[in-house]
């Protein structure tokens, strides 16, 4: 039977003790320290992230999106971006850069198309391959160098498109209701990494201040999350880490639409 956590008591559970994330400066220091030594005996948990670097005024927009038809069944997306106010490959200057899986490369944007997992990016273009005559939903935002998503206003851009049996692209309605992407975690954890998991996502059409939340089933554990933020991932055994996440109303009930669940599973090293 699966456990249900709502993670507003959570947090009020982690404030009585060393695992409180709202703190900052040295004394957010040695919680983290508590935290590493003491998670061994305790049970997955959730936590939030505190001190995240701010980008203010950073932007991201799609300059370009062109397609051609390349053999009988596929068509090559090439997308552009204008990328103000953020350097891609600058390593974000913040404490959580120090205890989080952090990119060698630095920061980037993270390019989710139909909700797979994403390809970080660089420099501010990226070709890829889709089938003709096919849908996408591709959402792609600014991330920094410890791959946490930038989540101010005008940092994402969300494309709804269609290709052609002729390889032709052509602009899709975006979706009025509430959407969900996942970010991390990803691929394979080694070493002080496996530590603190980066848990992360992007909402479309909510911030999940009217009453939706966000419920995520970490091997067979349920946690409502109902603040729009990035999260660590604490105690987490050794092996594979199975990852649900899936919009919920007020009421805990699953929301419908085409982009509101996702499983996804990694692996610690």
């Amino acid at each position: 039977m699966r456990k249900k956590l709502n993670l507003s008591l959570v947090a009020l559970a982690l404030a009585a003790t060393s695992f409180t994330a709202c703190n900052s400066g040295s004394q957010n220091t040695e919680n983290n320290a508590d935290a590493a030594d003491t998670v061994a005996t305790q049970e997955i948990q959730v936590v939030p992230v505190a001190d995240s670097k701010a980008f203010p005024g950073a932007s991201l927009e799609i300059s370009s999106i062109t397609s051609e038809k390349v053999g009988t069944d596929s068509a090559r997306i090439t997308v552009k971006y204008d990328v103000k106010n953020f350097t891609l490959t600058e390593h974000t200057d913040d404490m959580n850069a120090d205890h989080m899986a952090n990119s060698k490369e630095g920061q980037h944007i993270h390019f989710i198309l139909d909700n797979t997992p994403y390809t970080a990016l660089y420099k501010p273009e990226n070709t890829t391959m889709v089938k003709l005559g096919t849908e996408h939903y591709l959402l792609s935002f600014l991330s920094r160098s410890y791959h946490e998503s930038i989540k101010e206003e005008g940092a994402a851009v969300l494309k709804h498109f269609r290709i052609d049996e002729n390889g032709t692209l052509s602009d899709l309605p975006l979706p009025k209701d509430a959407s969900l992407f996942y970010s991390r975690p990803k691929g394979e954890y080694t070493g002080a990494d496996t530590e603190r998991v980066l848990l992360d996502f992007y909402v479309w059409n909510t911030d999940l201040k009217d009453g939706k939340k966000v419920k995520a089933t970490i091997n067979g554990t349920d946690f409502l999350l109902d603040n729009w933020g990035p999260y660590e991932i604490l105690n987490a055994p050794k092996g594979e880490l199975t990852v649900n996440l899936s919009l919920v109303d007020q009421n805990g009930n699953p929301l419908s639409g085409d982009n509101v669940s996702i499983n996804r599973t990694v692996t610690l090293k």
